[in-house]
């Protein structure tokens, strides 16, 4: 067994939250503010999209931030997050933004989280958005095994792909199927029992 310490790295949305612009658009009636990182491996590009129907139908940032506060963690995260906090070392990698994350980090007992920030104009409205690094979540996989760390990495969707191939063990939780066979050499987990077995297995090993 090696004596480096093991650290879980996971995404959010789809891992331990419900996609955010997906509720966003059921909750406004806006079918093309479903599209998230499992339709669209270019991050800028969507990020644009969305940017774009925001300012058409006049959406602001505390609208978006409504329908986030009446969101709760997907069923079975809260007891993984509290088996996961008393056993091994873990922060939360995403792409989304502090403006975004706040009330599910109180829910999910305010672990760490390394994400970006949203540029808001004087009217509220999401005006840009600023990546604390590009391609942030390699790059803190890749510091974290620079640190000693034993590094698992957890996510669902394309943006995820970089940190699972620089960690020392990628998991792909419950991908969509085009994810999940564009990238056959990580294992799947359809639930939390699941990933605890990989990071059992892992740790032991």
């Amino acid at each position: 067994m090696s004596t480096f310490p093991v650290l879980v790295a996971m995404d959010l949305e789809g891992v331990l939250v419900p996609e955010v612009w997906i509720a966003v658009a059921e909750a406004t009636g806006i079918p093309e503010l479903r599209l998230t990182t499992r339709d669209i491996s270019d991050y800028d590009a969507l990020m644009k999209h969305r940017m774009g129907i925001l300012r058409q139908h006049g959406l602001k940032l505390a609208d978006i931030q409504r329908v986030i506060a009446g969101m709760a963690p997907l069923p079975g995260a809260l007891e993984y997050m509290a088996w996961l906090c008393e056993r091994y070392q873990n922060v939360i990698l995403s792409d989304t933004f502090y403006e975004f994350a706040s009330p599910f980090m109180r829910k999910l007992g305010w672990p760490v989280l390394f994400c970006n920030s949203l540029q808001v104009d004087a009217d509220g409205m999401v005006a840009n958005y600023r990546m604390r690094i590009s391609d942030g979540k390699r790059h803190a996989v890749l510091s974290l095994k620079n640190l000693n760390f034993r590094v698992i990495a957890m996510g669902d969707s394309y943006n995820d792909t970089a940190m699972l191939h620089e960690a020392d063990l990628g998991i792909l939780f419950r991908p969509p199927a085009k994810v999940r066979e564009q990238f056959p050499q990580y294992p799947v987990a359809e639930d939390y029992g699941t990933v605890q077995e990989y990071i059992e297995r892992f740790a032991a090993s």
